[in-house]
């Protein structure tokens, strides 16, 4: 089933509440942020221009597997560079496929250089869930006679 909602649609739904932080903070620093705000992965920043992602992965892969102190550990470090992003006019089918075929579960959203949100694997399996759900009440109820256009 494809599902062309955009992912600035689905941004707007679910709120544009972006935690970010900087290369030079410790990995600590962003483990905490993560945990309070109950977020799986932190897009990391200078000044407003996006130049990696932390997630709890990499801490896990790359701090405490390897005995390296979170508290002295900088984002920049661990950091993944190479960040897979997608435009805002990007479907929620597209933004599954990227998730999918790069095995990442989230994927900021940009618009140029500005970050608008970053959206889950969560987020979309969500959203798949309610169209299908949506599209399911439609049918239904086109069968059954109560359908008005």
């Amino acid at each position: 089933m494809d599902i062309p909602t955009a992912a600035k649609t689905l941004l707007e739904h679910k709120g544009r509440d972006i935690w970010t932080i900087g290369p030079a903070a410790t990995v600590y620093q962003a483990i905490q942020m993560m945990a309070e705000k109950n977020i799986g992965a932190l897009p990391v920043v200078e000044g407003t221009k996006l130049v990696g992602i932390i997630s709890e992965r990499d801490y896990m892969s790359k701090v405490a597997l390897h005995g390296k102190s979170s508290k002295a550990t900088p984002v920049s470090e661990i950091m993944v560079r190479d960040v897979v992003t997608v435009g805002p006019d990007q479907t929620v089918s597209h933004c599954l496929e990227i998730i999918t075929e790069h095995r990442i579960r989230h994927l900021p959203v940009v618009d140029g250089d500005e970050l608008l949100g970053i959206v889950s694997i969560g987020d979309l399996v969500k959203w798949t869930i309610a169209t299908q759900r949506m599209t399911i009440e439609q049918l239904n109820a086109y069968i059954s006679g109560g359908y008005s256009a």
